[in-house]
């Protein structure tokens, strides 16, 4: 009983040890299970209405886009800034997609596998299907639905075919699939865009004004006083103006979340003892090149370049090269020639006449036995046939393994540089030697190949060089050195103020107020500075000084000067553009007032009162965007499209000054009206706006949180 008494007792203490393990319990499942949710949420590249791009996704389809840019235009690297194209692209690409989709998704519009069928063996071949090169007849260039099948039933079973053949095959594949899934979302689209346009349709009033105002064009003598005439101390702008016009274009001014920074770029540029050296290594080489025979191996232990083992043309060889062998004699040597950050010497090796290049195709045979006296007496066969009159294109459809085959089996025009980098030394000779039209067997390491030089260019001197170079790089020491210089400065001035106070002093230039954003991958002229601008996002503490970052050839360091929210720019930020506005129209009416003052009845007249000029323009109509020798001045054209003959025109305020004219000439053409092509044109005209502006405004209303800052 005692027991139960202590237990009634302390009844509420027990509940609230209880709670409180519950809610341990409760808790501690949820950041067990939630720790999955913390991990999503740290992928998250971004969120479109609720719908999350993660980064694996995100990383998968830059990937994919960056192998369709290296296949198209045959290179296997980019550059910095096609990488920042592809990124932007595919970021931009996802946001599209998946605010469209979700208004495709409530209107039911879907692209059926009946339709992807019909755009591309069907009676409505999509425009993308039919510039799909190897969807191409090699014959005729244009789009053959029967190569369409084989090429797709190739890719589809990828995987069943030879290893010197399957890593293409897949290639090909992946580039399909991504032709085919973006030829999709543009049906979608198109879809969208046909009901839309459907919505807003020109009517004949629409058709007949358009129609008059594309006849009738003015010619004009007009003067203009420009505002630069009126100094701008003369006006008063106060700030309740400022507000009012702030006021009321407020929309105008919306701003994504934005870091002002200063900041310091040092160049990395080599030391005069990095020169120094340079010279010194390539006079030594120079030496070798001179006294030693194994001329290969100097130049691949050396050069930057390696050794070429072939001739080369005039037309593939520089100015400094150029120059040289033109009155070289074998064994010559040139250089050390100081270039551009770099020391060059040549020696020829021979000379000799014959092609530049040759034109070449294939049959490519190959098998998973490894048997090669089996593809030799295959490759006999053919060459007996091929030497019977049978055609080279067809049996490279039919026999050879690779995909050139689908093409006659051309592989195209080759230097010896090109055929000796792609193809190796014995292919090279091969084809140098080769007659025209001759079939030769050649072994591979990886088949047989039966090739055929279809054409060759005329012969022509070609020269066998050389070539060292040597470039001119900072050395550890130069980077140290500049290091620490500016490690040193920011160590002591390690404040915005003190900063700016001592750059000059110290030898840096300080570049202020320099506005980024957080999709921004560089600022100013400093490449590779993405990491400078997540710095300046990791946190909102104004005034901080970064630790030096690396960019390329740059050492940086940075100010984050000021913080600006997503939101709306503030007055005092648009306040000199809004001033400028209200200036420019205040000047106007100035220069207006003054003219009104005298007795003008002539453009003569006003072009001495204004202290200008009087010009003539002819041909402007309603549709001119820009005046010859005027400009962008869309007030202006409206009032000539309007104004009557003859008569001198009241002064008119426009962007860049105070204009008088008078309209001299009216032209109108004598074209028959078409209602119904005009109708056409317009709505033409509003279906590529819809097209635009529809996709814009459903970006513009999502709600999206751009994650991009935290991982690139």
């Amino acid at each position: 009983m005692a027991t139960l008494e202590k237990i009634r007792n302390q009844a509420g203490l027990l509940v609230v040890i209880v709670g409180l393990a519950l809610f341990a319990f409760i808790i501690g499942d949820f950041l067990n299970s939630g720790s999955t949710y913390f991990r999503q949420s740290q992928d998250q590249v971004a969120t479109i209405n609720g719908t999350t791009i993660n980064y694996q996704e995100y990383q998968i389809r830059i990937a994919e886009m960056a192998n369709i840019y290296k296949m198209q235009m045959n290179t296997d690297n980019l550059t910095e800034e096609q990488n920042t194209q592809i990124r932007q692209s595919v970021y931009d690409t996802m946001v599209n997609e998946i605010v469209l989709n979700e208004v495709l998704n409530k209107l039911g519009i879907k692209v059926t596998p009946e339709e992807l069928f019909d755009m591309v063996q069907g009676e409505h071949i999509s425009p993308m299907i039919m510039q799909f090169p190897l969807f191409m007849d090699p014959q005729t260039g244009v789009y053959s639905k029967m190569r369409a099948l084989s090429v797709l039933k190739a890719i589809e079973n990828y995987q069943n075919e030879s290893p010197a053949n399957r890593a293409e095959l897949e290639q090909i594949r992946n580039y399909w699939l991504f032709w085919e899934r973006t030829m999709k979302q543009q049906r979608l689209q198109d879809k969208y865009m046909a009901l839309l346009s459907k919505a807003i349709v020109a009517n004949p009033l629409d058709a007949k004004d358009a129609y008059e105002a594309s006849l009738e064009s003015s010619d004009i003598f007009y003067t203009m006083q420009p505002f630069v005439t009126i100094p701008d101390s003369a006006i008063n702008i106060s700030d309740s103006e400022i507000r009012r016009i702030y006021n009321q274009r407020k929309e105008e001014f919306k701003q994504k979340a934005t870091r002002i920074i200063d900041y310091i770029a040092v160049d990395i540029r080599p030391s005069e003892d990095d020169y120094a050296k340079v010279q010194e290594d390539a006079n030594k080489i120079l030496a070798e090149l001179m006294e030693s025979e194994n001329i290969e191996d100097i130049v691949n232990a050396n050069s930057e370049v390696p050794y070429l083992d072939a001739f080369v043309s005039e037309s593939g060889i520089d100015t400094d090269m150029l120059t040289f062998v033109e009155t070289a004699s074998i064994g010559d040597i040139e250089g050390p020639l100081f270039r551009e950050d770099s020391y060059r010497l040549f020696k020829l090796m021979d000379k000799t006449v014959g092609a530049d290049s040759v034109h070449v195709s294939h049959i490519l045979l190959a098998d998973q036995t490894g048997n090669s006296e089996a593809l030799e007496v295959m490759a006999d066969s053919l060459v007996a046939l091929l030497k019977a009159g049978r055609n080279f294109e067809e049996l490279a459809a039919q026999y050879s393994v690779d995909q050139s085959g689908q093409t006659g089996g051309e592989i195209g025009w080759l230097t010896e540089a090109v055929a000796l980098r792609y193809f190796g030394e014995d292919f090279k000779n091969a084809i140098f030697s080769t007659p025209v039209n001759q079939p030769t067997v050649l072994k591979a390491p990886y088949g047989v190949q039966i090739l055929k030089v279809t054409e060759k260019t005329p012969n022509v001197p070609k020269f066998k060089i050389a070539y060292v170079h040597l470039s001119v790089t900072p050395s550890s020491i130069t980077y140290s050195n500049l290091y620490n210089a500016l490690n040193q400065f920011v160590s002591t001035n390690n404040s915005s103020e003190k900063l700016e106070a001592a750059a000059a002093d110290a030898g840096y230039v300080l570049n202020s107020n320099i506005s980024v954003t957080a999709d921004e991958r560089f600022f100013g002229s400093i490449p590779d500075s993405r990491p400078i601008i997540r710095w300046a996002f990791e946190n909102t503490k104004k005034g901080e000084v970064s630790t030096i970052f690396e960019c390329k050839n740059h050492y940086v360091i940075a100010v984050r000067k000021d913080i600006l929210p997503e939101g709306y720019q503030s007055v005092q930020s648009v306040t000199p553009m809004l001033r400028n506005e209200l200036v420019y129209k205040q000047k106007g009416q100035e220069i207006i007032k003054e003219l009104q003052t005298k007795n003008l009845r002539t453009i003569i007249d006003y072009a001495d009162a204004m202290g200008t000029q009087a010009d003539s323009v002819k041909y402007i109509n309603f549709a001119t965007s820009r005046i010859t020798g005027i400009g962008l001045e869309p007030k202006l054209t409206a009032y000539i499209t309007f104004a009557p003959l003859h008569s001198i025109n009241e002064p008119v305020i426009g962007n860049n000054g105070v204009y008088v004219f008078s309209v001299v000439n009216r032209d109108k053409a004598d074209n028959i009206y078409d209602e119904q092509d005009e109708i056409y044109k317009l709505e033409s005209v509003n279906s590529y706006r819809i097209s635009y502006s529809s996709i814009m405004s459903l970006v513009e209303k999502a709600k999206i949180a751009d994650n991009r800052i935290r991982f690139d």
